[in-house]
């Protein structure tokens, strides 16, 4: 390796020799100065700069140049070090890189897992409520189609002049695909809430029925009960196999209510039937005038007491005359102090004449209506102007037509 060597002066600087100029010539001291190495470089500053010696060659360098070099290897010298520290630490600063980025992954990894399963209680969330809406929405429409039935039933037994209308009003169920879960709820329980309604009024409307129908039968029973008909009597021309009726469970409400009101509405009907054949009406239009009742009365024409069998009401000659009660005419033609007279057989024992008519218009044989035109009324036969001589007569026997036709005030109002 060379050796190198450098010299400075702090005073004025002085030429310096050769190396083989300085080893020939003795020194000022007597001595000779040792041989200098032949590859010994001196550095020595100026007042310009630097100067480099090396095997007799010299280099001069300004100061800038010089300090950038200085700089140069001060940097170099630096980032050696650095480099050396970072291959000396770069094994920990990796596995610290990559354990951080690790991590950093496995929090995305977890985060996304969350958000995943967050997404799947949603949808599931979402699933279970569409199916229970699905399911509220199945129930709800076989509700109201069973509503519906129940409405078509109870017309089959109502009375529209009584009960009114009882068609089910509920609005259509709506489909839940499409909307906000928080509105089809909504519609839900309105629909639910509108049915609940119907059902409500159902109810209400068959038990009013069955008081209706019940007290109807009770009315029909005491007026009949007062006249001394039998209304538990058998009907003519009725029969058939008895099959009994099967009365429904309790966990059944609409049809043990319906079925009571069934079971009311045939009694009441049974009734209203047995009354067709009861003269409870009157036989002429308007007011009724009597002129003569029944019982003991003065004879118009002999002047003594005697009994008269029925009612006269006067009336204009050509009025018509109705039947009031529904039969078979027995007798149509002149009978003696009747004049014109007709006589229809209601049944049961029950029978009605009409007297002093003008005109006669049915035979004897015919079917006869409630109500229906049998004649015209007149003076005919024992008679002291025009009038009707009207009879009710049971078993064959004459009674007084007015509790008849009072029965009949109460049951029609007048």
């Amino acid at each position: 390796m060379s050796q190198w060597t450098a010299s400075r002066s702090l005073g004025a600087a002085r030429p310096q020799q050769p190396a083989q100029y300085a080893a020939q010539q003795p020194g000022r001291d007597g001595a000779r100065r040792p041989e200098a190495h032949p590859r010994a470089v001196t550095y020595s500053p100026t007042r310009s700069g630097y100067t480099i010696a090396h095997a007799g060659r010299q280099v001069r360098f300004g100061p800038v140049a010089f300090w950038i070099a200085v700089g140069t290897v001060v940097i170099l010298a630096g980032w050696s070090v650095t480099t050396a520290t970072y291959f000396a630490f770069s094994d920990d600063v990796v596995k610290g890189l990559i354990s951080r980025q690790a991590e950093q992954q496995f929090a995305y990894e977890d985060r996304i897992a969350e958000l995943r399963a967050q997404i799947d209680r949603t949808t599931s969330r979402q699933l279970l409520d569409q199916e229970q809406f699905e399911q509220k929405l199945d129930d709800l429409t076989r509700r109201q189609a069973a509503l519906e039935s129940h409405a078509t039933a109870m017309s089959g037994i109502a009375d529209p002049a009584i009960t009114g209308s009882i068609k089910s009003t509920a609005t259509p169920a709506p489909s839940p695909r499409g909307g906000r879960q928080s509105s089809i709820g909504a519609t839900l329980d309105r629909l639910q809430a509108a049915l609940d309604r119907v059902e409500h009024k159902q109810s209400m409307t068959l038990a009013q029925m069955e008081d209706r129908y019940e007290g109807k039968a009770r009315q029909l029973r005491g007026v009949l009960n007062q006249l001394g008909l039998k209304p538990d009597a058998t009907p003519a021309a009725t029969g058939g196999p008895f099959v009994p009726v099967k009365l429904p469970s309790e966990n059944e409400g609409f049809e043990r209510a319906l079925f009571r009101v069934s079971i009311a509405r045939a009694d009441a009907t049974r009734l209203t039937n047995a009354l067709v054949t009861v003269p409870v009406r009157k036989p002429v239009a308007g007011e009724l005038d009597q002129s003569s009742p029944f019982g003991i009365r003065m004879d118009p024409f002999v002047h003594e007491a005697a009994m008269h069998t029925g009612i006269d009401f006067r009336g204009e000659i050509g009025e018509p005359i109705h039947a009031t009660a529904a039969g078979t005419v027995t007798i149509a033609g002149w009978s003696g102090g009747y004049g014109k007279m007709v006589e229809i057989d209601h049944g049961n024992g029950l029978a009605t004449r009409y007297g002093h008519m003008s005109e006669i218009d049915v035979g004897v044989g015919d079917t006869i209506r409630i109500g229906q035109v049998v004649g015209k009324l007149g003076s005919t036969g024992r008679s002291t102007g025009p009038h009707l001589h009207y009879e009710t007569r049971v078993n064959g026997e004459a009674v007084d037509p007015e509790k008849f036709l009072s029965a009949g005030d109460k049951l029609f109002g007048g």
